[in-house]
């Protein structure tokens, strides 16, 4: 049994860290392919599809994945099923209505960032949102079977489909890319949604059956989860936007150069996080939630000792990384790049703050922390970005970061001590803590 769960542990991170260095290497051939400024449209472009995707798609995946294994845990397959249905629907609006916006903004681009190389990239990437968001609907079905090991495959495949179509667009232009990029994923997500399905089945068959009293807990969830989720895409997509509103494309290409060792940090919590939200909602579902403790103290001791190897040598090498991978023409973003290291480390070794709020049953937790940290974000992005361009906004990132960390160190503290921990349903303790 020790055997099978290493191997899944293992399989999961390779195919999540494969994916990540195909998702740099994406950014490598764009900043090799493009001009500074081109490569600045292109992660406007990113930033907007990811901004409406993020903001208007309901994040029900996170009350799949709870709500899954409490449903599993009482053998009540009727209302999963009737669950993975309502996402499904769910999901689907939330990407057209993405979709809808971007159509909107593409008119409004050259107005917005000067450049009108910017209409149809962002036309045909509103079709985007709707292809996408059905994807991580098959993904929670394979992780409620205990499968993160196939998700990390099919992360890695999406992103090797990306780069596929990254390498083979940019030989032709902007806008060839981007619809590279929406053909890329439309056989990532069919691939995805076909494995889910065939994880889906093995359950037992039962007709769908309403929710019943839980129905309310559910909904209130999902509010939760979406304000948080669209809190979080103002922290991390609308940065570029307003840095290409204040500043100029160029200064959006080195951001989006120097943003590849946040990615990083990122990127290599992914695996730690997907095994902790899978397990760690199991264990609190349980009510052995010493579990979920100590596992968040393994986490963050052992991130701690890895940034503090990895992160000096980064600010070290700075100009040279930028110089072997990005080529001479980003250097412009070495002095950005520094600053977001510092908050990637710092991201990285709190990287536990996506997961244990949903495992606990607390999404709000997120609005709370997530929407401090964008207080502080937003204005400075659009001060600091104006004043110095790609490092001021780097900086921000910074600062904001800083504050989530110190925001997140005290409200843990206090969720520890909760004295009726043990014996509190999660529906009732999340009235306890309320910052």
């Amino acid at each position: 049994m020790r055997s099978r769960l290493f191997w899944r542990r293992s399989t999961a991170a390779a195919g999540i860290y494969a994916s990540v260095v195909l998702g740099f290497f994406g950014t490598v051939i764009a900043a090799h392919a493009f001009s500074t400024r081109v490569l600045g449209l292109y992660a406007l472009v990113i930033a907007a599809t990811g901004f409406f995707q993020t903001l208007l798609d309901l994040t029900i995946e996170e009350a799949l994945v709870k709500y899954g294994f409490r449903f599993q845990e009482r053998e009540d397959w009727g209302r999963l099923r009737r669950l993975f249905g309502l996402a499904l629907q769910v999901k689907l609006a939330g990407g057209l209505l993405a979709g809808a916006c971007l159509l909107a903004l593409a008119p409004a681009a050259h107005a917005l960032f000067g450049d009108d190389r910017l209409l149809k990239p962002m036309l045909i990437a509103s079709a985007l949102p709707l292809i996408q968001a059905p994807e991580n609907v098959g993904g929670v079905a394979l992780i409620l079977r205990g499968r993160y090991d196939i998700r990390g495959f099919f992360l890695f495949l999406s992103m090797a489909l990306r780069l596929g179509a990254i390498a083979i667009g940019t030989r032709y232009g902007l806008t060839q890319t981007i619809a590279a990029i929406v053909f890329a994923q439309l056989l990532a997500t069919a691939a995805v949604l076909g494995a889910g399905w065939i994880a889906f089945r093995r359950n037992p068959r039962a007709p769908a059956m309403p929710l019943g009293d839980e129905r309310h807990e559910i909904i209130r969830f999902v509010v939760q989860s979406s304000v948080a989720t669209g809190v979080v895409a103002l922290r991390t997509t609308l940065s570029p936007l307003l840095l290409g509103v204040v500043s100029s494309p160029t200064q959006v290409g080195y951001f989006r150069v120097a943003q590849a060792p946040q990615q990083g940090f990122a990127a290599l919590s992914a695996p730690a996080r997907l095994v902790l939200l899978t397990e760690q909602t199991r264990a609190w579902e349980r009510g052995t939630r010493e579990t979920v403790f100590a596992g968040i103290r393994r986490y963050s001791l052992g991130a701690a000792a890895g940034v503090i190897v990895a992160a000096p040598l980064l600010l070290w090498l700075a100009p040279d990384l930028v110089r072997i991978f990005f080529t001479s023409k980003n250097v412009g973003a070495t002095d950005a790049l520094r600053l977001i290291v510092a908050a990637g480390a710092l991201q990285f070794v709190f990287g536990w703050t996506k997961s244990f709020p949903v495992s606990i049953g607390r999404p709000n937790l997120r609005i709370w922390t997530h929407g401090v940290e964008t207080l502080v974000l937003v204005p400075l992005v659009v001060a600091f970005g104006a004043a110095w361009g790609a490092t001021g906004a780097a900086g921000a990132v910074l600062a904001a970061t800083v504050v989530f960390v110190l925001y997140w160190s005290v409200l843990f503290m206090r969720i520890k001590k909760e004295p009726d921990l043990n014996i509190t349903p999660p529906t009732q303790a999340a009235e306890v803590v309320v910052p």
